[in-house]
C-alpha cells in the first residue's frame, strides 16, 4: 500500500507535466501518468507555530463550537499541507505517517462532532486526500462518494468525481473510473478537470478495449488544446505549450496511435474525426501512427499511413513531409523500388510548377525545397545510371525528365551547372543529339564560370556533327551555319581550351564551304594572331585564307598568302605543286584585272610574272601567251615579238603555239617588219592548225608583203596558192594573173603564156563561178595568147613559089583569126574592139602581103601588069573584109564604145576609104548666153 499511498498523493497534481519527456514511454508508464493539482499557497515561514497555537486552542476548553470546528481542520489542513510539502521536496517515500493519521483522526474527529459544519465538504474533501496518501484507497473512495452524495453542489464535487476516477483507474476499475470520469465532464467545461478527465476517460476506455470510444476523448482534448494555436493557414506551432502541455499532447497522439493501430490502422483515421478538427491536427494523427508502425518494423504499414494522410490532403502544408516519410519508410525497410516510386511521387506533386505551391510560400518550407532538389538529382542519376547500363529508351526518357526539371526548378542553384551538363551528356548518349546541343551550349554560356563549361562547348560542337549526319542536303546548310556560329563561340570564351585552335581553324574551313569568304578570313587571322596553332592548323588557315582572298578576287593578297603556306610546307610535300599552281593563278588573275581595266603593258608585266614566281606552274605558257597577246593589245608590237617567239620555242605543241605564229605575223607585219611576217604568213598556211581559208589569207597576205618588200618569194607563195586552192575563182585568178605579171616583168614569157592559159583555162571550167571579171581576165589572157600567132602570120612571107607559101600564110592566118575570135567572144568591150582591130588587121595585113608578095623573075612587063592587076584582084576582097571588121568596130561609137582600138579601126578606115573617114572635123562655138 506504501506504493500506492505515493501514487495516490501524485494524483493530486495535474499530469501533463512531470520529467519524464526525456525517457521511453510505453503503455504501462502512459497509464500510471497521473493528475497534478497545484499545492496550496505555502503558509507563512510561521506554520509551526500556527500549528501549536491549533493545539493550545484545542485544549482549551471553548464553548464556541464553530471556533473550535473551524480550528479543528484548519489544524488538520497544516497537518496535510506540512506532510504534502515534504514530499513534494523530494521526500516522498519516507513520508510522515504520524501527520498523515493525526490529519485524519482530526477530520474524523470532526465531522463526527460537528455534523452540521458548514465546510464538511471541504473536511472530506481532505479526508479523502489524507487517505489516499496513506494508501487507504478504499477509505478515500467513501469519503469521496459521501461528500458527492451528501454535497452534490459543492464547489469539490467535480473534482471528488475526478479523484475517484483517479483511484478507481489506479486499482484497475476501469468502468467505474470511466463513468467517475464521465460525471465531471458531465459538468461542462467550466470545470477545471474538465479536460482532465477528458484524458482520463479516454485511457479508461483504452484499457476496456474501447479504442473507438477513447479516440473520441482524446480527439475532443486536442479540439481543445490545439485549435486555439491554429494560424489562418491552418498551421500551428507546438513550440508555443509548456513542456508539460506539450507532453500531454505528445502522450495523447502516442494513446491515439496505439487505438488505430489496434483496430483498423490508418484506415481507422478518417471516421474517427467527424466532428473533430482534423483541419488543425489531423496529419498529427496520420504522422504519430505512422512513427509508432516504423518504431516496430512495420515499414509498409508505416509507407501506407504517410500516404492516406497525402492522399487525404495533398495540398496541406505538411503533405510533402509525409510523402518524404514515405520514402524513408521504404528506405528503412529495404524497398529500393519503392523507395524508388516514393521519390517519384514526391517530384510529381511537389514539383514548383505544381498546385500545391500555388497555395504555399517556397520560401516558408526550405525543407521541402531541399528534398525536391534531393530527390530530383537522385532520380535523375538513377535512371541515367540506368539508361547507360540498359540502354532503354524509357531510363532515358525519365533521366531527361527529372534533369530538367531539376534545372527549371533551381536555375541558380549553384550545382545547375553540372546538372545541366549531366542532362546534356544523357541526351548526348541516347542519341538524341539536337537537344544535347542545346543543354550543352546552355551549360556552356547560360551560367557563370564553372569547370564544365569548355569540356560542354566542345561537346556541343561534337553533338552538332551528329546532328548533321541525319539531315539531309537541304537542312544540313543552316544546321552547318549554326554549328560554326557555337564553334566561334566556343573559341572566343575558352581560349585556353586545348582544342580551340582546332576548332577555330575547322570553322574557317566551314566559313569557306559555306562561300562566307570575308569571315573565313577573319576567322584564319584569329588562329594565326593567337600564335598557339600548330604548323598544321597554320598550314590549313593560311589556304583558307588564300582561297578566300583568292575568290574575293584579292589577287594580289591572295599571292602573299599562298607564298606564306608555301614557305609553312615541307620540301617534300607533294601539295606544294598545288600552292605553286595557285600562287601562278593569283599572279595571272592580277594581269586579267588589269587586262579587264584596260592597262594592257600592266597586264602583260604580271603575266610575265608568272613564270617568274611559279616557273613549274602550268598555267605559265598560258601566261606567256596572254603576255603577249596584252602587248599586241596595247600595239607595243617590239615588246611583243620575243615574248611570242620565245613562247613558240619553248611550248612547241602547247594549244597557242599556231595563234602565237598568228600573232607573230601581225606584229612583224605592224612593226614594219614585212618579211619577217611573211613567212610567218607562210608558216601560217603551211599548217594543219590552219582552216583553208585561213591558209588561203595567209598565203595571200604573204605574197602581198613579199611583194611589198621586192621579195622574190612572191612567185613562189602565188604558185603555192594556185596549186592548193584554184578555187574559188577570183583569187586564184588574181593570182594567176599577178604569176602572168611577175613572169612579164622577169621576161620569162614561156611562164607569163603558162599563166594566160591558165587563166583562161580556169574561166573555162568555172561553170557556175564565172564572172565578169574572170572573163575580163581570161578575154586579156586570150588577147595575148592570140598576139603570137598574128606575129606568126605576120612572119610568113609570100615568096615563090607563091601557091606554097601562100598556104602557109592562109593558115597562119586562120590560127590568128580563131585566136582573136575567141577573145572577141569573151564579150568584153574593150578585148573585143581589140580583137575587132586585130581581126581587121589580119584581112588588112594578107591583102597587103599578098599584093607585095614576090614576082615571078621571067615576066615580061605585060605579064608583070596582068600579074598585078591578078593580085590586085585577088587582094581586094581581103580588103574589103579588113573594111567592113574595122566599120563594124567604128559602129560601136553609137553604143557609147570609144578606146583606142576603136580609134586605131577609125584611122585605118581613114587610110583604107579617105574619102568617108579622112575628113577634118569642122568646129563650132559653143553658145555660152542666150539673151
Amino acid at each position: 500500500m506504501q506504493t500506492l499511498a505515493h501514487l495516490a498523493m501524485l494524483a493530486w497534481f495535474w499530469p501533463f507535466g512531470g520529467g519524464a519527456a526525456d525517457s521511453a514511454v510505453t503503455i504501462e508508464s502512459l497509464e500510471k501518468r497521473s493528475v497534478e493539482i497545484p499545492a496550496a499557497e505555502p503558509l507563512p515561514d510561521g506554520r509551526e507555530a500556527a500549528m501549536a497555537n491549533y493545539r493550545e486552542f484545542l485544549e482549551m476548553a471553548s464553548d464556541d463550537p464553530l471556533l473550535r470546528a473551524e480550528a479543528m481542520r484548519r489544524l488538520a489542513d497544516l497537518e496535510l499541507q506540512s506532510s504534502e510539502d515534504r514530499q513534494s521536496e523530494g521526500d516522498a517515500v519516507a513520508l510522515d505517517q504520524t501527520e498523515i493519521e493525526n490529519a485524519v483522526e482530526m477530520y474524523q474527529a470532526l465531522l463526527d462532532a460537528y455534523p452540521d459544519y458548514e465546510q464538511s465538504d471541504r473536511v472530506l474533501y481532505q479526508l479523502a486526500r489524507a487517505y489516499e496518501s496513506t494508501g487507504r484507497g478504499d477509505e478515500a473512495l467513501v469519503a469521496l462518494g459521501r461528500l458527492i452524495a451528501e454535497y452534490p453542489d459543492s464547489p469539490y464535487t467535480d473534482e471528488a468525481e475526478f479523484r475517484r476516477g483517479e483511484i478507481l483507474f489506479v486499482d484497475k476499475r476501469y468502468a467505474e473510473s470511466e463513468r467517475a470520469y464521465a460525471s465531471v465532464i458531465a459538468t461542462g467545461e467550466e470545470s477545471r478537470f474538465f479536460e482532465q478527465s477528458l484524458y482520463k476517460q479516454g485511457w479508461a476506455f483504452f484499457k476496456q478495449g474501447m479504442y473507438k470510444e477513447g479516440a473520441g476523448d482524446f480527439l475532443s482534448l486536442l479540439d481543445r488544446r490545439l485549435a486555439p494555436l491554429a494560424r489562418d493557414d491552418g498551421s500551428f506551432d507546438l513550440s508555443e505549450l509548456a513542456r508539460a502541455e506539450r507532453e500531454l499532447i505528445d502522450d495523447t497522439l502516442r494513446v491515439l496511435s496505439l487505438s488505430y493501430s489496434y483496430v483498423d490502422g490508418q484506415s481507422s483515421i478518417a471516421p474517427s474525426l467527424a466532428g473533430h478538427r482534423e483541419d488543425v491536427y489531423g496529419f498529427l494523427l496520420y504522422q504519430s501512427l505512422g512513427d509508432l508502425y516504423l518504431s516496430k518494423e512495420r515499414f509498409h504499414d508505416a509507407a501506407d499511413t504517410y500516404r492516406a494522410f497525402v492522399a487525404r490532403a495533398p495540398l496541406h502544408g505538411s503533405a510533402p513531409a509525409f510523402q518524404l516519410r514515405v520514402i524513408e519508410a521504404y528506405s528503412q525497410g529495404g524497398f529500393p523500388s519503392l523507395v524508388l516510386e516514393g521519390k517519384q511521387t514526391f517530384v510529381e506533386e511537389y514539383g514548383l510548377d505544381r498546385e500545391y505551391w500555388q497555395r504555399h510560400s517556397i520560401d516558408s518550407q526550405p525543407e521541402t525545397v531541399a528534398a525536391l532538389k534531393t530527390n530530383l538529382m537522385d532520380l535523375a542519376q538513377h535512371f541515367h545510371a540506368l539508361a547507360q547500363k540498359g540502354q532503354q529508351n524509357d531510363d532515358y526518357s525519365r533521366a531527361v525528365k527529372y534533369y530538367r526539371m531539376h534545372i527549371a526548378y533551381f536555375p541558380e542553384d549553384p550545382d545547375s551547372a553540372n546538372t545541366n551538363f549531366l542532362l546534356a551528356e544523357l541526351l548526348f548518349e541516347s542519341g538524341r543529339y539536337l537537344e544535347a546541343v542545346e543543354e550543352y551550349e546552355r551549360t556552356a554560356y547560360a551560367y557563370q564560370p564553372h569547370p564544365k563549361a569548355a569540356e560542354a562547348g566542345y561537346a556541343a560542337l561534337v553533338s552538332y556533327q551528329k546532328v548533321e549526319e541525319r539531315l539531309t542536303d537541304t537542312e544540313r546548310e543552316e544546321w552547318h551555319r549554326r554549328s560554326i556560329e557555337s564553334s566561334l563561340r566556343f573559341a572566343g570564351q575558352f581560349t585556353e581550351h586545348p582544342e580551340a585552335m582546332a576548332v577555330l581553324t575547322k570553322a574557317s574551313e566551314d566559313l569557306f564551304d559555306l562561300h562566307e569568304l570575308d569571315l573565313s578570313i577573319a576567322v584564319a587571322d584569329q588562329v594565326i594572331d593567337f600564335g598557339r596553332a600548330s604548323d598544321d592548323q597554320l598550314r590549313v588557315v593560311w589556304t583558307v585564307k588564300a582561297h578566300a582572298l583568292f575568290d574575293l578576287h584579292k589577287f594580289s593578297d591572295a599571292e602573299l598568302a599562298y607564298l606564306q603556306l608555301l614557305s609553312l610546307t615541307p620540301a617534300d610535300d607533294a601539295k606544294r605543286a598545288e600552292i605553286t599552281e595557285r600562287i601562278a593563278a593569283s599572279v595571272y588573275k592580277q594581269g586579267e584585272l588589269r587586262r579587264a581595266e584596260g592597262d594592257m603593258a600592266g597586264a602583260a608585266i604580271d603575266f610575265l610574272r608568272v613564270a617568274q614566281v611559279a616557273p613549274g606552274a602550268s598555267i605559265v605558257a598560258t601566261a606567256e601567251y596572254d603576255a603577249a597577246a596584252a602587248f599586241l593589245a596595247a600595239r607595243e608590237w617590239q615588246a611583243a615579238i620575243p615574248v611570242l617567239e620565245r613562247f613558240r620555242r619553248d611550248y612547241p605543241d602547247n594549244e597557242f603555239a599556231f595563234e602565237a605564229t598568228r600573232s607573230l605575223a601581225l606584229a612583224y607585219r605592224e612593226s614594219g617588219q614585212g618579211v619577217a611576217a611573211a613567212d610567218e604568213y607562210v608558216k601560217i598556211a603551211a599548217s594543219g592548225d590552219a582552216g583553208s581559208e585561213m591558209q588561203q589569207q595567209s598565203l595571200l597576205e604573204a605574197a602581198d608583203l613579199y611583194r611589198a618588200a621586192a621579195d622574190p618569194r612572191e612567185s613562189d607563195t602565188l604558185e603555192s596558192y594556185v596549186e592548193k586552192f584554184p578555187w574559188p575563182l577570183e583569187e586564184a585568178l588574181t593570182a594567176r594573173e599577178r604569176l602572168a605579171e611577175l613572169a612579164g616583168n622577169a621576161g620569162d614569157r614561156d611562164t607569163r603564156t603558162r599563166w594566160l592559159e591558165s587563166i583562161v583555162a580556169a574561166d573555162a571550167a568555172a561553170g557556175g563561178e564565172r564572172s565578169v571579171r574572170s572573163r575580163t581576165l581570161a578575154a586579156h589572157a586570150s588577147l595575148e595568147l592570140a598576139e603570137p600567132s598574128f606575129q606568126v602570120f605576120e612572119g610568113v612571107k609570100l615568096v615563090a613559089p607563091l601557091e606554097q607559101s601562100i598556104k602557109l600564110k592562109k593558115a597562119a592566118m586562120e590560127q590568128a583569126l580563131a585566136a582573136y575570135g575567141k577573145a572577141a567572144d569573151y564579150g568584153i568591150a574593150e578585148i573585143t574592139t581589140a580583137a575587132t582591130f586585130h581581126i581587121g588587121e589580119v584581112y588588112f595585113q594578107f591583102s597587103r602581103d599578098l599584093f607585095d608578095s614576090e614576082r615571078p623573075a621571067d615576066m615580061t612587063a605585060d605579064e608583070a601588069d596582068q600579074y598585078d592587076l591578078l593580085l590586085e584582084e585577088q587582094a581586094f576582097p581581103f580588103e574589103e573584109q579588113a573594111i567592113e571588121i574595122h566599120q563594124v568596130n567604128a559602129q560601136r561609137t553609137s553604143s557609147g564604145v570609144y578606146d583606142q582600138w576603136v580609134i586605131k579601126s577609125f584611122e585605118r578606115l581613114a587610110e583604107l576609104m579617105p574619102a568617108r573617114y579622112a575628113k577634118a572635123e569642122m568646129g563650132v562655138q559653143a553658145v555660152e548666153e542666150i539673151n
